[in-house]
């Protein structure tokens, strides 16, 4: 194991995450994959190896610092681009049926090499828009914990992620800045889609010492049916 590796390891066993060798092999692995395939597509500006294992997989897995993931077993990746933080969270805890949802084809031809080179078992994904899927009756109000990354402000991502999270369920904004402000304005759209905050954790990535925020977030009740509107129609008029 290098330096790099076992930094990854040890910073993880400080929070009880304990790696095997396997699972470190299928981390590197993902490593690979994703600098080789970011060479004829855009998938992360992030792309040296070391920054990769902090500023991706440490960040995707600091979620399951705040939560109990061996009890979790079904969850969804909303908008997961490269496949953070559902792909490692899912090397980490391989009982979990991830699903991930993203609106680009060439992103979830990306994931499904990644899947199948890793050997990983119990994903799906899906190519569509958070507001169509969630429409589905497979995924609406399905999942105990939905998770988004870095994919947009709160207010609208409530409406991409609620609806897929069952009643008691909770969904995770994984946010870097300080999130007051978003959170203000995110008053209706809790309201709306029948959710509360549960609570605000905040950390620093290890070596970097950049903040990180994680948003979790209780649904009370199921979702209304006016929601998720169409696909457009939140980004161009969030509930806030």
């Amino acid at each position: 194991m290098d330096t790099i590796a076992a930094e990854f390891s040890a910073s993880l066993q400080e929070h009880g995450i304990q790696l095997t060798p396997e699972q470190l092999e299928q981390f590197e692995l993902y490593f690979r994959e994703l600098v080789s395939w970011n060479e004829k597509m855009n998938l992360t500006g992030i792309t040296e190896r070391s920054q990769v294992y902090t500023k991706h997989f440490y960040d995707s897995l600091s979620l399951a610092f705040y939560l109990k993931m061996g009890e979790i077993k079904t969850l969804a990746d909303i908008g997961s681009g490269a496949g953070f933080p559902g792909i490692p969270l899912k090397i980490c805890f391989p009982h979990l049926k991830l699903t991930i949802v993203d609106s680009l084809s060439k992103r979830i031809t990306f994931l499904q090499h990644v899947v199948d080179t890793l050997g990983l078992t119990g994903v799906e994904l899906i190519h569509g828009r958070a507001e169509d899927v969630a429409r589905q009756f497979a995924h609406r109000d399905a999942y105990e914990v939905v998770t988004a990354r870095a994919v947009a402000r709160l207010s609208l991502l409530n409406e991409f992620c609620l609806p897929f999270t069952r009643k008691d369920g909770i969904f995770i904004a994984m946010k870097g800045s300080d999130p007051a402000e978003e959170l203000a304005e995110a008053g209706r759209s809790f309201k709306e889609l029948r959710a509360e905050l549960d609570r605000v954790e905040s950390f620093s990535l290890p070596v970097e010492d950049s903040s990180r925020h994680i948003i979790l977030v209780r649904k009370t009740g199921a979702t209304p049916a006016k929601y998720p509107r169409k696909p457009g129609v939140p980004a161009k008029s969030p509930l806030i």
